[in-house]
C-alpha cells in the first residue's frame, strides 16, 4: 500500500476502565509493515479458503464458536473491566452462541446456487461468492455480539476478515483471535489488529478492502464513508438509535413495564436498540408510568464486579456527562425526573450513572430526539395511534421500534407506518438471527444476519452455458 504510518512504532492504545480509572490493559498500535502483511496474509489465506467446502467450513467454524464459548468465564470480568458490564449478566455468550450457530447453520442454505428454469439448449444458474477481504470495525458497548455479526458469516462465505475493536475492548479482539488460532483457521483468514483512526481510514482507502462493516456514530459512518471513496467497497454501516415504544391502550401492562424498564437500562442503556423514549397512550398512562417508575427502582448502580449490581458503570465519564446535560437540560423546559437517585458514585465526570426516568417531556427536548446512549428514558402521554406513528418517525434515526399491544394485526399495520429497521411487538431489545439487521435514515445502510446478511457479505456471479 506504501504508505508512512501516521502513528510511531511505539504507540500504545490503553484500556482506561470506567470501574476505578485504572489502565486495565495497554497494547502497541499496528505499524505500517505490519499493516500491508496483514492485506498480503489476507488475500493469500482467503485463496485458500476458496477451495474448502461449505461443509468443511461449517466445521471449522463451529470449533471456532466452541473455542470462544469456553473463554467466557475470563471474559466476563473483562468486560466488567472494559466497558462496565456487570458480572451477574454472564457476558455476552447465550446471543454470540445463538447467532453464530443458526448463521453457521444457514450458510449452505443462503449460499446455495440460483438454478434458473429450464431452457433449451442452456444451464444458467447465479452463485454466490466472496467479497474478498471484509473489514469489521467493531464497537465497545457489545464487543462480541456486534462482531460475531459480521465475522462468522463473512468468513462462512469465503471471506478473510481483519477485525479492528474499539480501543475500550481491545481484549475482545484478541478473544476473536485465540478463538481463530484454536479452530485451525488457516493463517491470515482472520486477523486482529490495533489500529488508530488516521491508519484505519488509511486502509479502508487503500483499495485492499472489499467490504467494511462499522458499528458506531454517524460521524464515524461519515468518515468511512469519506475514507472508502473511490474504492467501490461495499458498506454496511449501523451508526446510531433512539428507538420508540408505544403502549396502546390494550396492551398487557404487566408484560410492557418490566421489558420496557429492561430494554432501557439494560447495559446502562448503551445499546443500539435500546428503548430511548415511550410513547403510552393517555388511558392507560397514569397506571403505566406509575408501574413503570416501582419497577425502575429496583435497576440499582454498584460496581459491576458485584454479583448484586444490576446497572454498572457507563464506559466513559463523558459518556455518562452527556446524558447529565441531557437530563438537566429537560428539566430546565419542564420534566420532572422520578427516580432521582442520590448514589455516592454518581457525580459530574463520573461514568457511574443512575437511571433516571422523566415525564412532561416533549419533543422540543433533546431527550426525546438526540441519542442519549444511557440510563435515561423520556415517557410522553399520546391520544391515539396517529399522534404516537407522528411522534416515533419524529427522529434522524431508525433502527428499531416496539408496539405494545394485544392486536398484533393492528401491530402490523402500525408498523408500515413507522420509518425503522424492524418492528417489534411486546418485546424490545433482540436480535434474531432469522431476521435482517438493518436501520433506516441516518441509523445507516446495509443489514446483517439471516440470509440478507450472506447476501451482503458475497457478490452475486452468473453462468449463462450454451450447450452445441
Amino acid at each position: 500500500m506504501g504508505w508512512t504510518s501516521s502513528e510511531h512504532m511505539t504507540d500504545t492504545v490503553k484500556i482506561i476502565s470506567p470501574i476505578d480509572g485504572s489502565v486495565y490493559a495497554e497494547r502497541p498500535v499496528t505499524t505500517a509493515v505490519e499493516i500491508e502483511a496483514s492485506v498480503i496474509r489476507a488475500k493469500a489465506a482467503r485463496h485458500a479458503w476458496h477451495d474448502t467446502t461449505i461443509a468443511e467450513r461449517q466445521k471449522i467454524l463451529t470449533h471456532f464458536v466452541d473455542a470462544l464459548l469456553l473463554m467466557n468465564d475470563d471474559i466476563v470480568p473483562e468486560l466488567a473491566w472494559q466497558m462496565g458490564r456487570p458480572v451477574r449478566f454472564g457476558g455476552e455468550k447465550r446471543g454470540v452462541e445463538e447467532r453464530a450457530r443458526y448463521m453457521i447453520e444457514l450458510a449452505a442454505e443462503a449460499l446455495a446456487p440460483s438454478i434458473k428454469p429450464e431452457k433449451d439448449g442452456f444451464t444458467r444458474y447465479i452463485t454466490r461468492e466472496a467479497l474478498g477481504t471484509v473489514m469489521v470495525i467493531a464497537p465497545w458497548n457489545y464487543p462480541f455480539l456486534t462482531a460475531v455479526n459480521s465475522i462468522v458469516p463473512g468468513l462462512m462465505a469465503g471471506n478473510a476478515i481483519i477485525l479492528k475493536h474499539a480501543s475500550q475492548t481491545l481484549l475482545a479482539g484478541e478473544r476473536f483471535g485465540a478463538a481463530a488460532e484454536s479452530a485451525g483457521l488457516p493463517v491470515g483468514l482472520f486477523q486482529n489488529l490495533v489500529l488508530g483512526h488516521a491508519d484505519t481510514e488509511k486502509l479502508i482507502g487503500s483499495g485492499q478492502i472489499d467490504h467494511i462493516n462499522f458499528t458506531g456514530s454517524v460521524e464515524g459512518g461519515r468518515r468511512i464513508e469519506k475514507a472508502a471513496a473511490g474504492t467501490f467497497a461495499t458498506l454496511g454501516l449501523e451508526l446510531g438509535g433512539k428507538d420508540p415504544a408505544y403502549v396502546r391502550a390494550d396492551a398487557n401492562l404487566d408484560n410492557a413495564v418490566e421489558n420496557l424498564v429492561d430494554g432501557s437500562f439494560f447495559n446502562s442503556g448503551q445499546s443500539c436498540c435500546g428503548v430511548e423514549r415511550i410513547y403510552v397512550h393517555e388511558s392507560v398512562y397514569g397506571n403505566f408510568v406509575e408501574r413503570f417508575i416501582d419497577t425502575a427502582r429496583g435497576w440499582t448502580l454498584g460496581n459491576p464486579l458485584d454479583a448484586d449490581t444490576i446497572v454498572g458503570p457507563m464506559a466513559r465519564g463523558t459518556f455518562a456527562d452527556h446524558v447529565r446535560q441531557q437530563t438537566d437540560e429537560a428539566i430546565r423546559g419542564g420534566a420532572t425526573r422520578h427516580l432521582n437517585t442520590r448514589h455516592d458514585l454518581d457525580k459530574p465526570g463520573s461514568p457511574y450513572l443512575a437511571p433516571e426516568v422523566l415525564t412532561n417531556v416533549n419533543h422540543q427536548m433533546s431527550v426525546m430526539r438526540e441519542e442519549s446512549f444511557g440510563p435515561v428514558v423520556g415517557i410522553m402521554k399520546v391520544a391515539d395511534d396517529a399522534e404516537a406513528i407522528t411522534l416515533m418517525n419524529d427522529s434522524q434515526y431508525g433502527l428499531t421500534a416496539s408496539i405494545w399491544t394485544e392486536d398484533l394485526d393492528a401491530a402490523a399495520k402500525l408498523g408500515t407506518q413507522i420509518e425503522t429497521g424492524t418492528v417489534f411487538a411486546n418485546r424490545c431489545d433482540y436480535l434474531d438471527p432469522a431476521l435482517v439487521w438493518t436501520g433506516v435514515k441516518d441509523t445507516g445502510k446495509g443489514g446483517g444476519l439471516s440470509e440478507i446478511g450472506y447476501a451482503n457479505l458475497t457478490q452475486p456471479k452468473s453462468y449463462h452455458l450454451k450447450r452445441v
